[in-house]
């Protein structure tokens, strides 16, 4: 009898034993797509041309600076002009100084080289990975008469995770902006 209770023990352990643990599942992360990137020519009344994702609405400045505000992904682009004046050197450094005081919260700034001298625009284009303020920064000019620099930002606590698709597809909008980027004659 000693035998038969035992063996009945150990057969109902091993069958509950063998059942699938019950976890609790892992909040999701929200997946974020976006529609495919559409351009089209921007001609603010300034110095410059360039092409910009039709997602984005303009705000011009009377100094020429705009705002490209993206709603649907609650971040802006801003891109500020300046006027070469003697001081290619004062502007070049502020526009690197600007970059790198996003050091102290960035794991890693990488820089990019931009030149097209057909079109005479030479430049910098830097990815801030990590929870910084702006998760990219860049800066284009002639080297003689124009300097524009430009600065991504989202309306929201730095949350490197969270931001990141947003980021990159505004990463891809302002190598576009780089890239068309034309002096008016």
């Amino acid at each position: 009898m000693k035998h038969k209770i035992l063996f009945f023990v150990a057969v109902t352990m091993l069958f509950i034993s063998c059942k699938e643990e019950v976890l609790p599942k892992p909040k999701a992360m929200l997946r974020l797509d976006y529609p495919a990137a559409e351009y089209n020519l921007s001609d603010p009344d300034c110095v410059y041309t360039f092409e910009r994702n039709i997602l984005s609405n303009i705000n011009e400045n009377k100094d020429c600076s705009l705002v490209l505000d993206y709603p649907m992904m609650k971040g802006s682009i801003f891109l500020t002009y300046k006027k070469v004046d003697g001081n290619i050197r004062e502007l070049l450094i502020d526009a690197q100084k600007l970059t790198y005081e996003h050091v102290v919260k960035a794991d890693n700034i990488a820089p990019q080289e931009y030149i097209n001298p057909s079109e005479n625009v030479y430049g910098m284009f830097y990815e801030v990975s990590g929870n910084a303020a702006s998760q990219s920064q860049f800066y284009v000019t002639d080297s003689i008469n124009h300097f524009v620099t430009g600065s991504l930002y989202f309306y929201a606590k730095p949350n490197y995770d969270s931001i990141l698709p947003a980021a990159m597809y505004l990463q891809n909008d302002i190598r576009r902006i780089m890239e068309s980027l034309r002096w008016k004659k």
